[in-house]
């Protein structure tokens, strides 16, 4: 018998524990996991509104890649800081809501789309999310990126 043989069944064990960890319940009808990443990001766009950089960090994966920047922000730290210029002052500079929401069959990746709008409620922008359930349980933004409006009734 080889010295690691046993070690092997033990690192499946733990593969599979974590996997159980991460994944939904089986059955879990996909709506409520959509609802799930729905409600998830709602409650992050209501960091922004409530002024709460504490809670809008904690809705950012440590692996967070965020393009708001020319070179994409890397890691939550990254992030926080750079977003943190948006939390000052009383009146949030912008909000945003999910329009849409995809969950992957699986229920551990999800994607959000929807309008950005200025305190006056004019669309500004539209933001892409990618949400990943991790293994505490929590969806977690690990992709975003926001483009420009178009003025499309203009043309």
């Amino acid at each position: 018998m080889r010295p690691w043989t046993p070690w092997l069944g033990l690192a499946a064990l733990c593969g599979s524990l974590a996997a159980c960890a991460v994944a939904p319940a089986p059955g879990t009808p996909r709506g409520a996991t959509r609802d799930a990443v729905a409600a998830a990001e709602r409650a992050f766009a209501r960091s922004m509104a409530d002024r709460d950089l504490q809670a809008f960090a904690r809705h950012v994966s440590q692996e967070a890649v965020f393009f708001t920047t020319p070179d994409p922000l890397r890691g939550r730290e990254a992030v926080v800081k750079y977003w943190s210029r948006w939390y000052t002052g009383p009146q949030a500079p912008f909000s945003w809501e999910p329009e849409q929401v995809e969950v992957l069959d699986s229920g551990t990746l999800a994607i959000s789309s929807g309008p950005v709008r200025d305190p006056h409620g004019k669309l500004v922008a539209r933001f892409t999310s990618v949400w990943r359930l991790e293994p505490d349980g929590q969806w977690r933004v690990v992709f975003d990126k926001g483009n420009a409006a178009c003025d499309c009734e203009a043309k």
